[in-house]
């Protein structure tokens, strides 16, 4: 069986900012649960750029948002024929849920991890190279070597304000990328484009292709119109475009 890679593309800023703190959080739990200092190291930086993402944004509006628009949609859906009720009820649920739980948070998104004295000093070393080693932050040393279950704990206490978060993410993020088919296209000369609805603007884009093809998209567009070009990497120097026909699967989230 062929692999197949997806790539997606954001169409407006609060799915960008979604996407990114998704995939900073997938870092974050995967090293989190690794033994190795090394790893606490890593899940460190993780946790940095999402303190950086959250303090640039008002994520806590911006899920809520996204939360109270999916939901809505969903209402909507309920007055149609053919609507499994007791799967729209779930899912609706869920919504309250996860909403509720970004409601109770006492503060900003991931304020516990911003305001922490021991993260500030790693924070402001991490901008030199090499500038964390042990005899610039001798405390983050101690730390590192400590038993895996201290280092744990640790992240458990930083992470009270952002789970709530990132399950909210997680779910928007899921009813988008299920919501729409993909579809099967061309993309002639290795380029492809289209007009997007104005009156049901898509939130995201999924381009779907067999890596044996060993070529990727590189995707730009708004809520209007979008395009893409596909390019094939060099095994030295840039990436040249792909000047032949190729066939992909295309989802519009537009849910």
């Amino acid at each position: 069986m062929s692999t197949l890679i997806t790539f997606e593309h954001p169409l407006n800023e609060r799915i960008r900012t979604f996407l990114r703190l998704e995939h900073l959080f997938r870092q974050l739990e995967f090293f989190i649960q690794q033994e190795d200092p090394r790893s606490s190291r890593c899940a460190i930086w993780a946790l940095l750029d999402i303190v950086a993402v959250t303090t640039r944004a008002d994520v806590r509006n911006e899920i809520l948002k996204e939360l109270d628009r999916l939901t809505g949609n969903l209402n909507r859906l309920s007055t149609q024929r053919g609507i499994d009720t007791e799967a729209l009820n779930e899912v609706l649920a869920d919504l309250r849920r996860v909403t509720e739980g970004v409601q109770h948070l006492n503060g900003p998104i991931g304020h516990r991890a911003r305001e922490d004295e021991f993260l500030k000093a790693i924070a402001q070393r991490s901008s030199i190279p090499g500038g964390t080693c042990s005899f610039d932050l001798p405390h983050f040393h101690y730390w590192l070597i400590q038993p895996t279950e201290q280092r744990q704990t640790r992240f458990n206490d930083w992470l009270q304000d952002l789970n709530p978060a990132i399950e909210a993410i997680r779910l928007a993020l899921s009813l988008m990328r299920s919501s729409s088919a993909s579809r099967q296209v061309t993309a002639e000369g290795g380029f492809y484009q289209e007009a997007l609805d104005a009156v049901a603007p898509a939130q995201m884009l999924r381009v779907t292709l067999e890596a044996e093809a060993a070529i990727f998209p590189e995707i730009s567009g708004h809520k209007n119109r979008f395009s893409i070009r596909f390019m094939k990497p060099e095994l030295q120097g840039r990436a040249t475009p792909h000047a032949e026909d190729i066939q992909f699967r295309l989802t519009c989230c537009v849910f």
